[in-house]
């Protein structure tokens, strides 16, 4: 029943989300402004989250580690956070849709995703292949719902995102540490940090808007069962804590640039 409640207010949030931005206008954006900024982590780093490496060893652990790195927290040298996700909330207008590229094609390498934080248009395709020979499953929950299998290496498979909101991604085929997480944009002001917790949005319309910073969260909350469909087995899967948001209010002006900070703590 708990579970249930969630994935209905979960479902409520992925559609208010998509209504609030569907009317969002293209315009020639005159004297844009530019909000640049950091994430960054203060206090003491959490315990990193690994997981046992379970299946298909050779493939998914060419190293030998025993164990998966879950990539849930990653903090660069001078304390920026990387795989953060800084959107304006309440934007309605401004420049045409121009994401990074990189962020719309997913590899599974190592059985890892890679990005680990995807970042697609609204009514653009998402690329997924694998480099792995042995079967993997996208599972996908949220404003989008696949379920794909990759059972050769190197064969491309597209599918076209059409509701803005989040979804998560995890392997149905018993590689259960993998996952990732994918926002699908409905306009594009949005960014993933690099290592050194940066973002930018530039051709900002001068305005008030609220900028949010949304992370995916870095503590375990146990395990789940799940089936592997290959095996025909029950297997264990990490079930992890509710993402986290922060939000800030910006006012930009004609040609000026505007920086917002945000903190993230264990707190």
């Amino acid at each position: 029943m708990r579970r249930l409640f969630f994935a209905v207010i979960f479902f409520i949030f992925i559609a208010a989300l998509g209504f609030a931005q569907s009317n969002y206008q293209v315009i020639a954006v005159k004297d844009g402004a530019t909000i640049a900024g950091t994430v960054k982590w203060s206090g003491p780093m959490p315990r990193a989250l690994d997981f046992p490496i379970t299946k298909d060893q050779q493939i998914c652990d060419p190293a030998s580690r025993k164990t998966a790195d879950l990539e849930r927290l990653i903090v660069g040298p001078q304390g920026g956070v990387a795989n953060t996700v800084v959107y304006l909330k309440n934007v309605t207008k401004g420049k045409a849709m121009d994401l990074p590229e990189q962020r719309r094609h997913l590899d599974q390498k190592h059985c890892r995703y890679v990005p680990h934080i995807l970042l697609v248009p609204k009514d653009a395709a998402l690329d997924m292949m694998s480099s792995d020979a042995t079967l993997h499953t996208i599972h996908m929950d949220g404003a989008a719902t696949f379920n794909l299998p990759f059972p050769f290496p190197g064969r491309v498979s597209s599918r076209t995102m059409q509701t803005p909101g989040l979804v998560n991604l995890r392997c149905n085929g018993g590689h259960v540490w993998m996952n990732a997480e994918m926002f699908i944009a409905p306009h594009p002001y949005y960014a993933v940090t690099d290592e050194s917790g940066r973002f930018e949005f530039n051709d900002v319309p001068p305005g008030t808007y609220q900028i949010v910073a949304w992370h995916e969260g870095w503590s375990l909350q146990g395990k789940e069962h799940s089936f592997d469909v290959l095996t025909e087995r029950s297997v264990e899967r990490p079930v992890f804590s509710e993402p986290r948001t922060w939000e800030k209010s910006v006012t930009v002006s004609a040609n000026n640039p505007s920086t917002v900070e945000f903190v993230l703590s264990n707190k």
